[in-house]
């Protein structure tokens, strides 16, 4: 039994019913999430990314469905990434941005800025309309290992990347940027930036959260390479 597994078995497990999956039409979702009075600290959180968990606010998860495993874990190798001249495009056209790390989210600009961006970007998801209790809930909620990204052009604040430290890692929970700045593409700088941030800190990974294969809304992830997934229960390279 190797170290993950170890973690795994000590840990209580809580399964949902089953519910509408927000992904793919007319399936039926369930997830497995771990024990909400465990405290999340750096080894678990790491241990569990490892086997494909990942964090939403105050809860560790993975996708548990009866009939679909369509989710599957991805992560960069961030010291193997080939960059591409539209990478490259994307980094120039942000030249004017400055990032600052905070350990809490408090400004008032963050959550109109999620607003924003739940509104218009994701009116057809089951996060609209933006509230702030989602808000408390899903993005200011944290561990100690947590990091907030706010990117500004001068002092307005244009994109915030939520991003766990992990042991051998970066955990990229979730980024909302401003909507109507699209020839920037904010949401795949973030990426870039934070992929740059695990090399500079020696993290080999940089950890995307879960893929589906025909999704759209995911399609960026599996233009990232190499990107490695994690298929039955190893993870494997895509080149």
């Amino acid at each position: 039994m190797n170290t993950n597994t170890k973690v795994i078995s000590s840990v209580r497990l809580f399964r949902t019913s089953p519910h509408p999956c927000s992904y793919k039409q007319d399936q039926r979702a369930a997830t497995v999430f771990v024990d909400p009075d465990l405290a999340i600290d750096k080894t678990l959180n790491s241990k569990l990314s490892e086997l494909g968990y990942r964090r939403s606010g105050a809860h560790l998860y993975r996708p548990d469905c009866d009939f679909c495993s369509a989710c599957i874990s991805c992560r960069l190798p961030v010291f193997d990434f080939q960059w591409k001249r539209r990478h490259r495009k994307i980094i120039s056209r942000n030249q004017d941005l400055h990032v600052e790390e905070r350990n809490d989210l408090t400004c008032d600009d963050a959550y109109l800025l999620y607003e924003r961006y739940i509104n218009t970007r994701h009116a057809d998801g089951d996060m609209y309309p933006a509230s702030r209790e989602q808000f408390e809930a899903f993005i200011k909620t944290k561990t100690v290992d947590t990091r907030f990204f706010l990117f500004y052009q001068n002092r307005h604040l244009m994109a915030v990347s939520v991003t766990d430290f992990l042991e051998k890692g970066l955990s990229a929970v979730y980024t909302f940027y401003e909507p109507n700045h699209s020839r920037r593409s904010l949401g795949n700088f973030a990426i870039l930036w934070q992929l740059q941030r695990a090399q500079a800190l020696n993290l080999p990974y940089l950890y995307l959260g879960y893929w589906i294969k025909g999704c759209d809304k995911m399609a960026y992830k599996s233009e990232y390479r190499p990107i490695e997934l994690l298929i039955d229960g190893k993870w494997v390279k895509l080149t």
